[in-house]
């Protein structure tokens, strides 16, 4: 929103997240409230993952950043991959339905809505 023509992101970016919409965790917590009564784990996530770099770069799409996105290797970048296996919260019947753009268009708007800012008087 500032105009500014860089962004630094840290580490190298190949390391791979497994991102998930706020709202499918909600649901997934109810799911479990409702049809599960194990004592074992569950693992609530996507099942997908993309790089950080990816990551960064569906974010300055999302919000119209047009600068260039810089990687800073002399930052950590933590672990490798952190990629949550939900075969068995998938085999009970719930998967998480909220694409990574679409959360991440809801989550912006909502930003924008709660600060009163548009793309245009940024």
């Amino acid at each position: 929103m500032t105009g500014a023509p860089t962004v630094t992101v840290w580490g190298t970016g190949s390391p791979r997240r497994d991102f998930m919409a706020v709202d499918d965790l909600a649901d997934a917590c109810v799911f479990v409230m409702k049809c599960y009564s194990d004592s074992g784990f569950l693992n609530v996530g996507t099942g997908e993952d993309i790089s950080i770099a990816a990551f960064a770069r569906l974010i300055a799409d999302v919000v119209g950043y047009q600068g260039e996105i810089l990687f800073d290797p002399s930052r950590p970048d933590g672990m490798p991959r952190k990629l949550l296996d939900v075969s068995r919260i998938n085999a009970l019947g719930w998967r998480a339905t909220t694409p990574l753009r679409e959360g991440l268009h809801r989550t912006y708007a909502d930003c924008l809505a709660r600060f009163g800012a548009t793309r245009a008087e940024a």
